[in-house]
Protein backbone atom coordinates (compact mmCIF):
# COMPACT_ATOMS: atom_id res chain seq x y z
CA UNK A 1 0.00 0.00 0.00
CA UNK A 2 1.32 3.61 -0.83
CA UNK A 3 1.16 6.43 1.74
CA UNK A 4 -0.98 9.41 0.40
CA UNK A 5 -1.01 13.25 1.57
CA UNK A 6 -4.15 15.15 0.90
CA UNK A 7 -5.72 18.04 2.32
CA UNK A 8 -9.54 17.92 3.13
CA UNK A 9 -11.86 20.66 3.82
CA UNK A 10 -12.67 20.36 7.26
CA UNK A 11 -14.92 23.86 7.87
CA UNK A 12 -16.90 26.01 5.21
CA UNK A 13 -15.02 29.63 4.85
CA UNK A 14 -16.94 32.62 6.42
CA UNK A 15 -15.58 35.69 4.08
CA UNK A 16 -11.72 34.99 3.25
CA UNK A 17 -10.49 31.34 3.47
CA UNK A 18 -8.92 30.44 6.57
CA UNK A 19 -6.25 27.45 6.93
CA UNK A 20 -8.15 26.29 9.73
CA UNK A 21 -10.56 25.44 7.15
CA UNK A 22 -8.48 23.02 5.71
CA UNK A 23 -6.13 19.71 7.24
CA UNK A 24 -3.56 17.74 6.06
CA UNK A 25 -4.66 14.37 6.31
CA UNK A 26 -2.07 10.90 5.78
CA UNK A 27 -3.65 8.43 4.59
CA UNK A 28 -2.89 5.09 3.56
CA UNK A 29 -4.07 4.08 -0.12
CA UNK A 30 -5.30 0.90 -1.14
CA UNK A 31 -3.75 -1.10 -4.27
CA UNK A 32 -5.79 0.31 -7.36
CA UNK A 33 -9.09 -2.44 -8.32
CA UNK A 34 -10.21 -3.31 -11.21
CA UNK A 35 -10.22 -0.29 -14.30
CA UNK A 36 -8.17 1.98 -11.98
CA UNK A 37 -4.77 3.57 -11.46
CA UNK A 38 -2.25 4.82 -8.76
CA UNK A 39 -1.18 8.21 -9.85
CA UNK A 40 1.71 10.31 -8.08
CA UNK A 41 0.99 13.63 -8.82
CA UNK A 42 4.01 16.30 -10.54
CA UNK A 43 1.84 19.27 -10.30
CA UNK A 44 -1.96 20.58 -9.92
CA UNK A 45 -3.85 23.99 -10.21
CA UNK A 46 -5.41 25.90 -7.52
CA UNK A 47 -8.25 27.78 -8.98
CA UNK A 48 -10.83 30.62 -8.03
CA UNK A 49 -13.71 28.43 -8.99
CA UNK A 50 -12.47 26.13 -5.85
CA UNK A 51 -13.96 29.56 -3.89
CA UNK A 52 -17.57 28.93 -4.72
CA UNK A 53 -17.18 25.21 -4.09
CA UNK A 54 -16.49 25.52 -0.78
CA UNK A 55 -20.04 26.79 0.33
CA UNK A 56 -22.94 24.79 0.31
CA UNK A 57 -25.53 26.47 -1.93
CA UNK A 58 -26.48 25.41 -5.11
CA UNK A 59 -24.17 25.92 -8.59
CA UNK A 60 -22.98 24.80 -11.50
CA UNK A 61 -20.66 22.11 -9.96
CA UNK A 62 -21.38 20.32 -6.60
CA UNK A 63 -19.87 21.99 -3.14
CA UNK A 64 -16.63 20.06 -1.94
CA UNK A 65 -17.56 17.41 0.82
CA UNK A 66 -16.50 18.05 4.56
CA UNK A 67 -13.72 16.26 5.34
CA UNK A 68 -12.87 14.57 1.93
CA UNK A 69 -9.65 15.16 -0.05
CA UNK A 70 -10.17 18.49 -2.81
CA UNK A 71 -10.48 17.62 -6.17
CA UNK A 72 -9.27 19.70 -8.99
CA UNK A 73 -6.83 19.26 -12.30
CA UNK A 74 -3.49 17.62 -12.14
CA UNK A 75 -0.64 16.44 -13.98
CA UNK A 76 1.07 13.31 -12.62
CA UNK A 77 2.39 9.71 -13.98
CA UNK A 78 0.78 6.56 -13.02
CA UNK A 79 2.59 4.41 -10.71
CA UNK A 80 0.32 0.96 -10.63
CA UNK A 81 -2.37 -0.10 -13.14
CA UNK A 82 -5.31 -2.47 -11.62
CA UNK A 83 -6.89 -5.29 -13.45
CA UNK A 84 -8.59 -4.20 -16.84
CA UNK A 85 -6.80 -1.15 -17.63
CA UNK A 86 -5.35 -1.14 -21.44
CA UNK A 87 -5.28 2.63 -21.99
CA UNK A 88 -2.66 4.10 -19.65
CA UNK A 89 0.45 2.11 -18.39
CA UNK A 90 2.84 2.65 -15.85
CA UNK A 91 5.27 5.59 -16.65
CA UNK A 92 2.41 7.24 -18.53
CA UNK A 93 2.16 11.15 -17.67
CA UNK A 94 -1.72 11.42 -17.15
CA UNK A 95 -3.91 14.67 -16.41
CA UNK A 96 -7.05 13.93 -14.25
CA UNK A 97 -9.01 15.24 -10.84
CA UNK A 98 -6.57 15.09 -8.19
CA UNK A 99 -5.60 17.97 -6.73
CA UNK A 100 -4.45 18.89 -3.74
CA UNK A 101 -2.91 15.82 -2.65
CA UNK A 102 0.30 14.25 -4.03
CA UNK A 103 -1.32 10.85 -4.86
CA UNK A 104 -4.23 8.92 -5.70
CA UNK A 105 -6.44 6.34 -7.06
CA UNK A 106 -8.48 7.60 -9.71
CA UNK A 107 -10.37 5.39 -12.72
CA UNK A 108 -8.58 5.09 -15.73
CA UNK A 109 -10.97 6.17 -17.94
CA UNK A 110 -11.25 9.64 -16.42
CA UNK A 111 -7.91 10.29 -17.14
CA UNK A 112 -6.02 11.52 -20.39
CA UNK A 113 -2.75 10.90 -21.42
CA UNK A 114 -0.89 14.29 -21.48
CA UNK A 115 0.23 15.05 -25.30
CA UNK A 116 3.64 14.48 -26.79
CA UNK A 117 3.56 17.89 -27.90
CA UNK A 118 8.04 19.27 -28.89
CA UNK A 119 8.35 22.51 -26.92
CA UNK A 120 5.26 21.82 -24.37
CA UNK A 121 6.07 21.05 -21.01
CA UNK A 122 3.21 18.61 -19.52
CA UNK A 123 1.97 21.77 -16.87
CA UNK A 124 1.10 23.63 -19.64
CA UNK A 125 -2.13 21.48 -19.79
CA UNK A 126 -3.37 22.58 -16.94
CA UNK A 127 -3.46 26.49 -17.94
CA UNK A 128 -2.91 27.80 -21.38
CA UNK A 129 -3.21 24.60 -22.76
CA UNK A 130 -6.29 23.35 -20.28
CA UNK A 131 -9.39 24.60 -18.65
CA UNK A 132 -8.01 28.05 -18.14
CA UNK A 133 -6.92 28.33 -22.37
CA UNK A 134 -10.38 27.05 -23.21
CA UNK A 135 -12.19 29.03 -21.41
CA UNK A 136 -9.88 32.54 -22.90
CA UNK A 137 -10.98 30.80 -25.94
CA UNK A 138 -14.54 30.52 -26.15
CA UNK A 139 -15.09 32.98 -24.26
CA UNK A 140 -13.61 35.63 -26.58
CA UNK A 141 -14.63 33.61 -29.84
CA UNK A 142 -18.02 32.16 -29.10
CA UNK A 143 -19.61 34.36 -26.08
CA UNK A 144 -18.10 37.80 -26.93
CA UNK A 145 -18.15 37.24 -30.41
CA UNK A 146 -14.84 38.86 -31.47
CA UNK A 147 -14.14 40.11 -35.02
CA UNK A 148 -11.03 41.98 -36.31
CA UNK A 149 -10.76 45.18 -35.54
CA UNK A 150 -12.53 45.29 -31.63
CA UNK A 151 -11.06 46.91 -29.21
CA UNK A 152 -11.31 44.61 -25.78
CA UNK A 153 -10.54 45.34 -22.24
CA UNK A 154 -9.50 42.23 -20.01
CA UNK A 155 -9.75 42.58 -16.31
CA UNK A 156 -7.08 40.12 -14.10
CA UNK A 157 -5.53 39.96 -17.17
CA UNK A 158 -2.33 38.62 -15.38
CA UNK A 159 -4.30 35.70 -14.14
CA UNK A 160 -4.35 32.10 -16.10
CA UNK A 161 -7.18 33.18 -18.33
CA UNK A 162 -6.53 36.66 -18.71
CA UNK A 163 -3.38 36.37 -20.06
CA UNK A 164 -4.34 34.17 -23.05
CA UNK A 165 -7.40 36.04 -24.28
CA UNK A 166 -5.22 39.44 -24.93
CA UNK A 167 -2.52 37.31 -26.97
CA UNK A 168 -5.85 35.90 -28.62
CA UNK A 169 -7.05 39.05 -29.75
CA UNK A 170 -3.90 39.92 -30.78
CA UNK A 171 -3.33 36.63 -33.23
CA UNK A 172 -6.84 37.52 -34.43
CA UNK A 173 -6.62 41.23 -35.16
CA UNK A 174 -7.69 43.22 -32.44
CA UNK A 175 -7.09 46.69 -33.22
CA UNK A 176 -6.47 47.67 -28.98
CA UNK A 177 -5.83 45.00 -26.49
CA UNK A 178 -6.02 47.19 -22.75
CA UNK A 179 -5.66 45.04 -19.36
CA UNK A 180 -5.87 45.60 -15.93
CA UNK A 181 -3.42 44.29 -12.76
CA UNK A 182 -2.90 44.45 -9.54
CA UNK A 183 1.19 45.32 -9.73
CA UNK A 184 3.70 47.37 -12.06
CA UNK A 185 5.26 44.25 -12.56
CA UNK A 186 2.30 42.61 -14.18
CA UNK A 187 1.45 45.59 -16.18
CA UNK A 188 4.96 45.49 -17.38
CA UNK A 189 4.36 42.48 -18.26
CA UNK A 190 1.27 42.62 -20.03
CA UNK A 191 2.87 45.08 -22.08
CA UNK A 192 6.41 44.07 -22.16
CA UNK A 193 6.09 40.31 -22.56
CA UNK A 194 2.14 39.20 -23.88
CA UNK A 195 1.45 42.09 -26.08
CA UNK A 196 -1.04 44.12 -24.74
CA UNK A 197 -0.95 47.37 -25.95
CA UNK A 198 -1.87 48.94 -22.84
CA UNK A 199 -2.64 48.07 -19.16
CA UNK A 200 -2.86 49.53 -15.71
CA UNK A 201 -2.55 49.25 -12.10
CA UNK A 202 -6.09 49.00 -10.67
CA UNK A 203 -4.85 50.16 -7.51
CA UNK A 204 -3.17 53.40 -8.34
CA UNK A 205 -7.23 55.20 -9.11
CA UNK A 206 -10.45 55.22 -10.14
CA UNK A 207 -10.87 52.17 -12.76
CA UNK A 208 -13.17 54.26 -14.78
CA UNK A 209 -10.99 57.19 -15.08
CA UNK A 210 -7.87 54.56 -16.26
CA UNK A 211 -9.82 52.42 -18.42
CA UNK A 212 -11.26 55.74 -20.55
CA UNK A 213 -7.76 57.33 -21.06
CA UNK A 214 -6.48 54.04 -22.09
CA UNK A 215 -9.40 53.38 -24.77
CA UNK A 216 -10.55 56.94 -25.76
CA UNK A 217 -12.60 55.67 -28.90
CA UNK A 218 -13.91 53.33 -26.31
CA UNK A 219 -14.25 48.91 -26.13
CA UNK A 220 -16.12 46.22 -28.44
CA UNK A 221 -15.41 43.68 -25.84
CA UNK A 222 -15.03 43.19 -22.07
CA UNK A 223 -13.86 40.03 -20.84
CA UNK A 224 -14.62 40.20 -17.13
CA UNK A 225 -13.17 38.16 -14.50
CA UNK A 226 -13.56 40.77 -11.74
CA UNK A 227 -16.91 42.17 -11.89
CA UNK A 228 -17.77 45.29 -9.05
CA UNK A 229 -16.08 48.57 -10.45
CA UNK A 230 -14.20 46.80 -13.61
CA UNK A 231 -18.04 46.05 -14.72
CA UNK A 232 -18.78 49.31 -14.16
CA UNK A 233 -15.88 51.08 -15.83
CA UNK A 234 -16.84 48.58 -18.98
CA UNK A 235 -20.21 49.90 -19.06
CA UNK A 236 -19.36 53.31 -18.91
CA UNK A 237 -16.52 52.72 -21.62
CA UNK A 238 -18.46 50.52 -23.96
CA UNK A 239 -19.08 51.82 -27.43
CA UNK A 240 -23.44 50.65 -28.93
CA UNK A 241 -23.25 47.23 -29.24
CA UNK A 242 -20.51 46.00 -26.76
CA UNK A 243 -20.51 42.61 -25.81
CA UNK A 244 -19.32 41.31 -22.46
CA UNK A 245 -18.33 38.09 -21.63
CA UNK A 246 -19.16 37.77 -18.11
CA UNK A 247 -16.46 34.72 -17.20
CA UNK A 248 -15.64 35.30 -13.14
CA UNK A 249 -16.33 37.78 -10.92
CA UNK A 250 -13.21 37.44 -8.20
CA UNK A 251 -14.00 40.69 -6.37
CA UNK A 252 -17.30 39.43 -4.78
CA UNK A 253 -15.63 35.47 -4.12
CA UNK A 254 -15.64 36.05 -0.20
CA UNK A 255 -18.53 38.32 -0.08
CA UNK A 256 -21.12 37.55 3.32
CA UNK A 257 -24.67 38.33 3.87
CA UNK A 258 -23.32 41.47 5.91
CA UNK A 259 -20.16 42.62 3.67
CA UNK A 260 -21.45 42.29 0.39
CA UNK A 261 -19.04 44.40 -2.73
CA UNK A 262 -21.03 46.76 -4.11
CA UNK A 263 -21.80 46.32 -7.80
CA UNK A 264 -22.14 48.40 -11.17
CA UNK A 265 -24.14 51.66 -10.24
CA UNK A 266 -24.70 52.12 -14.03
CA UNK A 267 -26.55 49.23 -15.06
CA UNK A 268 -29.17 51.55 -17.09
CA UNK A 269 -26.41 52.07 -19.64
CA UNK A 270 -26.83 48.43 -20.85
CA UNK A 271 -30.16 49.31 -22.05
CA UNK A 272 -29.28 52.79 -23.68
CA UNK A 273 -25.87 51.07 -25.70
CA UNK A 274 -28.04 48.14 -26.36
CA UNK A 275 -24.69 45.70 -24.44
CA UNK A 276 -24.95 42.16 -24.58
CA UNK A 277 -23.87 40.28 -21.31
CA UNK A 278 -23.36 37.16 -21.91
CA UNK A 279 -22.46 34.38 -18.56
CA UNK A 280 -20.33 31.37 -19.21
CA UNK A 281 -18.91 27.77 -17.76
CA UNK A 282 -16.30 26.35 -19.85
CA UNK A 283 -17.75 23.15 -18.98
CA UNK A 284 -20.36 23.76 -21.46
CA UNK A 285 -17.66 23.60 -24.23
CA UNK A 286 -15.66 20.78 -23.52
CA UNK A 287 -16.86 19.73 -27.53
CA UNK A 288 -14.91 22.65 -28.27
CA UNK A 289 -11.69 21.15 -26.95
CA UNK A 290 -10.28 19.96 -30.01
CA UNK A 291 -10.59 23.05 -32.07
CA UNK A 292 -8.77 24.83 -29.31
CA UNK A 293 -6.14 22.46 -28.75
CA UNK A 294 -5.39 22.71 -32.98
CA UNK A 295 -5.26 26.79 -32.96
CA UNK A 296 -3.60 27.03 -29.72
CA UNK A 297 -0.81 24.62 -29.51
CA UNK A 298 1.23 25.60 -32.34
CA UNK A 299 1.07 29.42 -30.95
CA UNK A 300 2.47 28.10 -27.83
CA UNK A 301 4.93 25.66 -29.13
CA UNK A 302 6.21 28.30 -31.04
CA UNK A 303 6.14 31.00 -28.79
CA UNK A 304 3.36 33.40 -30.49
CA UNK A 305 1.80 32.96 -27.11
CA UNK A 306 3.49 33.25 -23.37
CA UNK A 307 2.98 31.86 -20.10
CA UNK A 308 3.97 32.26 -16.86
CA UNK A 309 3.15 30.15 -14.00
CA UNK A 310 3.44 31.02 -10.34
CA UNK A 311 4.33 27.48 -8.38
CA UNK A 312 4.33 26.71 -4.78
CA UNK A 313 6.51 23.85 -3.65
CA UNK A 314 4.53 20.91 -1.65
CA UNK A 315 0.67 19.48 -0.81
CA UNK A 316 1.15 20.64 2.61
CA UNK A 317 1.20 24.34 1.16
CA UNK A 318 -1.84 24.18 -1.04
CA UNK A 319 -3.68 26.06 1.24
CA UNK A 320 -1.11 28.82 1.17
CA UNK A 321 -0.96 28.58 -2.97
CA UNK A 322 -5.33 29.21 -2.69
CA UNK A 323 -4.71 32.29 -0.40
CA UNK A 324 -2.14 33.75 -2.58
CA UNK A 325 -4.36 33.17 -5.33
CA UNK A 326 -7.20 34.98 -4.06
CA UNK A 327 -5.33 37.63 -2.90
CA UNK A 328 -3.72 38.58 -6.70
CA UNK A 329 -0.20 37.20 -5.79
CA UNK A 330 0.12 35.17 -8.93
CA UNK A 331 1.41 35.91 -12.19
CA UNK A 332 -0.32 33.39 -14.77
CA UNK A 333 -1.34 30.26 -13.49
CA UNK A 334 -0.91 28.96 -9.78
CA UNK A 335 0.47 25.52 -9.21
CA UNK A 336 1.45 23.80 -6.34
CA UNK A 337 4.39 21.34 -7.47
CA UNK A 338 4.38 18.01 -6.09
CA UNK A 339 7.55 15.93 -5.29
Amino acid sequence: MSTAREVHLVRRPHGFPDAQDFSLVERELPAPGAGEVEVANRAFSVDPYMRGRMNDVPSYVPPFQLNQAMDGRSVGEVTAVGSEVTDVAVGDLVLGNLAWRDRGIAKARHLQKVPDVSGVDPRAYLGVLGAPGLTAWVGLLDHASFTAGDAVFVSAAAGSVGSLVGQIAKQKGASLVVGSAGSAEKVSWLTGELGYDAAFNYKDGPVTEQLAKAMPDGLDVYFDNVGADHLEAAIAVANDNARVAACGAIAHYNDTDDDATPGPRNLFQIVKKRLRIQGFIVSDSLDRFPAFLEEVTPWVADGRVKFSETVVDGVEHSVEAFQGLLRGENTGKMLVKVG
